[in-house]
């Protein structure tokens, strides 16, 4: 899918054709957009093809008078079961002498947020800094998922204090994962922007410069949030896999206890239940006194041993 935006009247608005100074906005192109594109815009179709690769990494490239930058954005999906999985996928930012191209799999929050007009004072024909608002709310959108996976992994500790099953471990590891990726995106992607700060690949004014300042320091705080809920992450599942471990212990000793109480009486009444004569005591209540006194004897001392 290929989409025309330029901003007309300070309005982001979808337009039917290339125009110069417009946004290119391109959702899985198949080769006959991505042709067509790199034709009109005499571009490398390589630049057009590299986000269509999941597991391209974040880089810079420049030929004549294209950039190519790559970055991975941060990309959530609801599964059958009602959960949410996180991930990332790379975004390819092209920008030429009179137009930004961008290109990916799928349709991400952090593109629809801007074709959907939820990001002010956007300006097409300011490439720079559209690009640099575009990384802007990449960074966002990484703190908003952190936080949600913190909600996520919070709920889920509350139901492992009392849970005997894996499921809840199942559910801690995914998120886990997902931290885990999350954090090497958020790395290559801070080490590509350092470049781009340093490398004077694309022009930028001071108000550009102080921008990509703020994105840098917003991905550097998402890549703290990221170790620091992966650190915690992975000591809870160590210490609730102790706990699940213990809880059964407690049910094995509980049933072993049961087990031995139950044992008593039929000691003894097995023992009334030998053809022997002239047992001390009748036949008729002697057993059941006897069973329930040293039930209850045994009972007490579990009990002041703590083994109950």
């Amino acid at each position: 899918m290929v989409a025309y935006y330029k901003t007309v009247e300070s309005r982001l608005t979808q337009i039917d054709t290339l125009e110069p100074g417009c946004w290119i906005n391109m959702i899985r192109p198949d080769e006959k957009e991505i042709l067509a594109v790199s034709q009109a815009l005499e571009l490398d179709p390589s630049f057009l093809q590299a986000a269509l690769d999941e597991e391209e990494s974040s880089r810079i490239e420049v030929e004549d008078e294209a950039t190519l930058l790559v970055v991975d954005i941060p990309y959530s999906e609801e599964q059958k079961d009602g959960s949410v999985l996180f991930s990332t996928l790379p975004l390819a930012i092209v920008v030429t002498h009179q137009n930004v191209i961008t290109v990916s799999l799928e349709e991400t929050s952090v593109v629809h947020d801007f074709t959907r007009g939820a990001v002010k004072n956007v300006n097409t024909s300011l490439k720079t800094r559209f690009t640099l608002n575009l990384m802007l709310r990449a960074a966002g959108k990484y703190l908003l998922h952190l936080r949600q996976i913190e909600k996520i992994s919070s709920k889920i500790e509350g139901e492992l204090y009392k849970s005997l099953r894996n499921e809840e471990l199942i559910q801690l590891l995914t998120l886990e994962k997902s931290l885990v990726y999350f954090s090497t995106s958020l790395k290559s992607t801070e080490t590509t922007l350092e470049k781009l700060l340093r490398g004077r690949i694309l022009k930028l004014y001071e108000d550009d410069q102080d921008l990509l300042e703020d994105v840098i320091i917003e991905f550097k705080q998402a890549i703290e949030m990221a170790e620091i809920y992966s650190s915690i992450l992975s000591g809870t599942m160590d210490a609730f896999a102790s706990v699940i471990s213990n809880n059964l212990n407690i049910i094995m000793k509980v049933l072993t206890v049961i087990t031995i109480l139950m044992t008593i009486p039929n000691i003894v009444f097995s023992f009334y239940g030998m053809n022997v004569q002239d047992m001390p005591l009748p036949y008729t209540w002697a057993p059941v006194v006897i069973s329930l006194v040293v039930t209850g004897l045994v009972w007490l001392l579990l009990k002041k041993k703590h083994l109950y």
